[in-house]
């Protein structure tokens, strides 16, 4: 009894063995010519390249996951964090424009009815 069992899983481990190599591409299918392209390693770059990127571009921001990659909690708290960041950047940028817009409105040196100095 032994024997057989020893018998059968030889034959059949040889079997898939032939089967897999006999197909070319490792896929058990009809020889196709070689291995199937692979798919790439990182996604494009989704943020924009023709604007600035804003907090709702880091926020869409997904990393791709590996199997031994990085903790993705933590990424996407550093991720909350740059939107943040980059949304006080805006506003105060935003907001100092329109001060310095305003400072520009009024005239520094002289009263324009009386053409004199204030």
């Amino acid at each position: 009894m032994f024997w057989f069992l020893m018998a059968a899983m030889i034959v059949v481990i040889a079997a898939v063995t032939l089967a897999v190599l006999g197909s070319g591409d490792g896929s058990g299918g009809p020889v196709t010519g070689g291995l199937p392209e692979a798919e790439p390693d990182r996604l494009d770059d989704p943020l924009p390249m023709d604007r600035p990127v804003g907090p709702g571009d880091v926020v869409a921001v997904r990393l791709p996951v590996a199997p031994r990659g990085y903790r993705m909690a933590e990424v996407d708290d550093v991720l909350d964090r740059l939107a943040a960041e980059l949304a006080e950047r805006d506003a105060r940028i935003s907001e100092l424009e329109a001060a310095l817009a305003g400072a520009h409105a009024v005239p520094l040196g002289k009263d324009e009815a009386t053409d004199e100095p204030r």
